[in-house]
């Protein structure tokens, strides 16, 4: 029978349990982004900051409430990528803060550690916005101190009824953010956070978990990834939908997932209607779909070999550490006033920052943010005073901000670049002769003339405003939403650039990524160029991946 109080053990369990239940579930929650691009990442986000922590506090020697409480904070706030992450990783902190002197957690404990962490969440944000992780956050919160209020004195009913009220107020995100109702999904990043409550519960019931805490998070690095290739164990990341033909009870789907487990892990099965969605990691796809064929027709089948996508990975990261090798050699100098680093994805634009003065790159972008800890061992590479970061992406200046609590001996000024156009245009407007507030102004007005469109391709039918968008459509995407949407890509791209120039624009710029040929980009060029004759337009390499074009237009 569990025990109506938490103590330094159990609440070491529940943290696990909840980090391996969201490290499970993160593919699906990835799927819940609302646009439908090829790099949803709020799960992948979320499990890595997790699951920082979660290796800290697997390594513990002390058994004691300080130090789990050091582990968590610290561990998910140094793993932190991406908002989510960062959010989840102040969720934690702000918990922490609370139960780190106490040996065991009761309900007015608990109650009053859910209520700081949410307002330690929602401190780490300018400008929260409702609708999201931190709703059901609140909400929880909410709903601990009105059960603590109305004397509930069971621990266990205490825990399953704030779950519920999550869930709820998770499922009414859509009413609350017009754009998560059009899309048909809930906020991802809460759906993220009801997964560690309701692992945490699991463990907290005594419940034997079939969860693999799997590998954890660290700084990208070409070793980490070799071992993360050798260490996967089921190698085909197979997804796809039954639709379903026979009634599909509790037990179908219970049968179901054992005959899952015992070919492979990573399973989600979500049942609803007349259709099934299944996620599963396994050596042999083939089996997962038969067995599902006896259950309907199948449609959306999708087959990823993980090994082959990491050693890719690998050989890209090889290149990097390569180039990041010839800049450290170049750091054994007096100290500086200025240093810069920015985030960047491809070779070209790594080419393009490292050119206009950048001392560090890390590698990254849309589709692998950065974590808090990336940031700090950047900062410890460049002996200046002062450094500038230029996050270029709007999902990593959150995580970019952290650091600045966590270095005392450099200023850190962090540009909120949303884009890597931006980025470009901040450094460029650098000047040395001014001082370091000076030239953050400059930055911050110069990177408000930048508008920025990119051209990617769908993943998943869905509507977004106006825009009625098919799987496989190219997408050209700006900063406030979707431009241009069509089959075409050159099509799309000069749409979404019809989009983007007013009478006020004097240059365009264009980066190919890495997927285009060069004599497409030039023909491109040249076909901007004719009908927007009263503006220069530049055409470089970026290298950058999933996005076939990133264009600025100021």
């Amino acid at each position: 029978m569990a025990s109506n109080k938490i103590d330094v053990r159990m609440l070491s369990k529940m943290f696990l349990a909840g980090a391996a239940n969201l490290e499970a579930k993160k593919e699906w929650i990835n799927e819940l982004n609302v646009f439908p691009v090829p790099d949803g990442d709020t799960g992948t986000n979320m499990s890595m900051t997790i699951m920082a922590a979660a290796k800290e506090v697997s390594g513990l020697i002390d058994d004691d409430m300080e130090s789990l409480a050091k582990a968590i904070s610290s561990g998910s706030l140094r793993g932190a990528r991406g908002n989510s992450g960062v959010i989840l990783s102040q969720l934690f902190r702000g918990f922490c803060k609370v139960i780190k002197t106490e040996k065991e957690i009761d309900i007015e404990l608990l109650t009053e550690a859910a209520e700081s962490a949410v307002e330690t969440a929602y401190k780490a944000v300018m400008k929260p916005k409702e609708g999201t992780i931190l709703t059901v956050a609140k909400g929880a919160a909410l709903k601990a101190r009105e059960l603590q209020q109305a004397g509930c004195s069971d621990m266990s009913e205490f825990i399953s009824e704030i779950i519920k009220h999550a869930d709820y107020v998770l499922s009414q995100t859509p009413e609350m953010l017009p754009v998560l109702k059009q899309a048909g999904v809930v906020d991802s990043g809460g759906q993220g956070l009801l997964e560690v409550m309701k692992g945490a519960y699991e463990a907290f019931l005594g419940k034997e978990l079939n969860f693999s805490l799997g590998a954890v998070a660290s700084s990208p690095s070409v070793k980490a990834d070799s071992q993360a290739s050798c260490d996967i164990k089921f190698g085909y990341c197979t997804e796809f939908i039954i639709m379903l033909n026979k009634n599909f009870n509790i037990k179908h789907e219970m049968d179901f997932k054992g005959y899952l487990e015992s070919i492979g892990d990573s399973i989600v099965v979500v049942a609803d209607d007349d259709i099934v969605k299944v996620h599963v990691h396994t050596n042999d796809p083939g089996m997962a779909i038969q067995k599902a064929l006896t259950y309907g027709q199948l449609s959306n089948l999708k087959i990823d070999n993980m090994r082959l996508e990491h050693q890719e990975k690998v050989i890209k990261m090889s290149e990097a550490s390569e180039k990041q090798e010839e800049i450290k050699e170049a750091k054994a100098e007096p100290r500086k006033e200025v240093g810069f680093i920015s985030v960047s994805a491809g070779a070209g634009m790594d080419e393009i920052f490292m050119g206009l003065g950048v001392d560090y790159m890390i590698p990254g972008g849309q589709t692998m943010n950065p974590s808090t800890e990336d940031m700090v061992k950047a900062i410890d590479k460049i002996n200046a005073e002062a450094i500038f970061i230029f996050p270029n992406n709007k999902n990593i200046i959150l995580a970019a901000n952290q650091v600045q609590y966590m270095i005392e001996d450099k200023k850190i000024i962090v540009i909120p670049t949303k884009t890597v156009a931006q980025g470009i245009t901040a450094i460029i407007n650098y000047v040395p002769d001014l001082s370091v507030e000076e030239n953050e102004a400059i930055m911050l007005e110069e990177i408000k003339k930048v508008k920025t469109g990119q051209v990617t391709y769908a993943v998943r039918d869905t509507q977004i405003e106006d825009k009625v968008i098919h799987e496989g459509d190219f997408m050209g995407i700006g900063d406030s939403g979707i431009l241009a949407v069509g089959r075409v890509q050159e099509e799309v791209t000069l749409a979404m650039v019809d989009e983007m120039v007013d009478e006020d624009v004097e240059l365009i710029c264009i980066y190919y990524g890495e997927e285009i040929k060069e004599e497409e980009a030039q023909a491109l060029a040249a076909k901007i160029e004719k009908k927007y004759a009263a503006c220069d337009v530049e055409l470089q390499y970026g290298g950058q991946p999933v996005y076939y074009y990133i264009i600025s237009a100021e």
